[in-house]
């Protein structure tokens, strides 16, 4: 099922697999969020829950029990159900529930909301814990936008200056080796030699804003204040880039397996509601 949200800027439609926004238009009809083609990548922009990236292992531990759960976890392979909408707001809902339960023992409800306020689409994911107990997650967004010109036509402008060292990724984990990336006066020019090594990882960065320019134009700026971590990416001749909004990473090499000792990891006590937002503005 897909569903259209519109105001007079701007329209968006989402898919309710996977809560996944899968189109941005503006009301010139230009398209901001990747095709999803599957000769590169078939997905648009999903959700990361209740992990993000890699565990070592594909397995990790709680309570001394072991858990199997593949990459950025389950919740873009599910079905959400649409529990509010309006013209310009739509708000699904994912429980847990038998299936969620044998790789995640944790009752919860992923909400996932969609509002467009003027030229800004804003996306939010809210984390309720019906547990009695505290429950683990990491959660991330995966957004990827269409650059339909060259790809070496743009490039990404941070709000502020960055020393940015890139995490290296080893067997989809993440090392102690990093990269540093730099830029030109705040801008990183995109080149798919950058993606060499898989995606761009930081841990840490200044900038709460991020802009994609085209042609020395800036087409649209993407602001993620509760998010720390933070992932850029594309496949070699593809014609997108992802930003990725993270609250946690992959799994490090030296990785124990306990859930409750994952670098990145956030812990939600019992009965309690965890908000978080990032938005996509269109210039």
């Amino acid at each position: 099922m897909t569903l259209i949200i519109s105001n007079t800027i701007l329209t968006a439609i989402i898919n309710s697999k996977g809560a996944e926004l899968i189109s941005l238009q503006n009301n010139s009809k230009r398209e901001y969020i990747w095709e999803g083609n599957p000769i590169y990548w078939g997905k648009h922009s999903p959700v990361l829950f209740p992990i993000v990236g890699s565990l070592k292992s594909n397995n990790y531990t709680f309570n001394d029990k072991k858990y199997e759960l593949f990459r950025h976890g389950f919740a873009r392979d599910n079905e959400f159900k649409l529990v509010f909408q309006s013209q310009n707001q739509v708000v699904f809902s994912l429980q847990s529930n038998h299936e969620t339960k044998q790789v995640y023992p944790f009752n919860f409800e992923l909400q996932i909301s969609y509002t467009l306020k003027e030229n800004e689409l804003v996306i939010g994911y809210k984390i309720i814990n019906n547990e009695d107990k505290t429950i683990p997650f990491s959660i991330g967004g995966h957004p990827a936008f269409a650059l339909p010109m060259n790809f070496e036509n743009y490039a990404l402008a941070f709000e502020k200056e960055e020393n940015l060292a890139s995490f290296q990724l080893e067997n989809d984990l993440l090392s102690d080796k990093k990269v540093a990336i730099l830029l030109q006066e705040k801008k990183l020019p995109l080149t798919y030699s950058l993606f060499e090594n898989d995606a761009l990882i930081f841990k840490k960065l200044n900038s709460k804003c991020i802009s994609i320019i085209e042609n020395n134009i800036p087409i649209l700026y993407f602001k993620f204040d509760d998010f720390p971590n933070f992932g850029v990416w594309t496949k070699n001749k593809a014609a997108f880039i992802c930003l990725e909004p993270w609250l946690g990473y992959s799994d490090s090499i030296n990785a124990t397996g306990n859930i409750l000792e994952k670098e990145g990891i956030q812990l939600l006590n019992a009965k309690e509601t965890f908000d978080c937002n990032f938005s996509i503005g269109i210039v």
